[in-house]
């Protein structure tokens, strides 16, 4: 379980088919302490297991859901990757309750001057998503500004965009998106009462 708010920006050290799916190597700092083989860490809002750890950074196997379900297929090295390790019993809830399990991709249609990001939804999605309700995009958890047909605006701050790889994000983008896991349970027992 996580909260969205990411502890660190790390980047694609390298990326390596198997055939199984992939290994993702990251380089980090803040997320090395704790995180140790074994240990689960969201990157991009996609909970992984480490595999390896080293000096430099972080190691994880990408099974083939995985590349089917998030964005982790499009990596690059060099490229930018939220970080966050799970909450512990002590730890503050700063942004909401994060699986890691990526609900669906959405695509980004505009980062406004002002920080809005506008991104498309998948038709699937629409309907968990609302004004002032919580999504992450990418492993952050955003407060949704406004809805639209087929789409949302987050307002991000400046420390946002600073040190999320949202601030790096342009049209076209494809991001990782997950609903608040409330909704959807939500909906399923008012399907089993109805």
């Amino acid at each position: 379980m996580f909260t969205g708010i990411v502890e660190e920006r790390g980047r694609v050290r390298a990326l390596e088919r198997r055939p199984a799916g992939m290994r993702l190597s990251v380089s980090c700092r803040a997320v090395l302490p704790d995180s140790d083989v074994g240990a689960s860490v969201s990157v991009s809002g996609v909970c992984l297991t480490v595999v390896e750890r080293d000096e430099e950074g972080l190691s994880f196997d990408l099974a083939a859901e995985t590349l089917a379900r998030s964005t982790l297929g499009d990596l690059s090295p060099g490229d930018p990757v939220n970080l966050e390790r799970p909450v512990t019993l002590s730890t503050r809830l700063g942004g909401h309750l994060v699986q890691g399990h990526v609900d669906g991709v959405g695509e980004v249609l505009a980062v406004e001057p002002d920080g809005t990001l506008r991104v498309a939804l998948p038709d699937d999605l629409e309907r968990y998503v609302v004004e002032k309700g919580s999504v992450t995009v990418d492993g952050v958890s955003l407060t949704v500004a406004a809805t639209h047909d087929h789409r949302f605006d987050a307002a991000l701050v400046p420390h946002t965009l600073a040190v999320t790889s949202l601030g790096e994000r342009r049209p076209g983008d494809r991001v990782n998106l997950e609903v608040d896991i409330v909704s959807k349970y939500l909906e399923k027992l008012a399907r089993r009462d109805g």
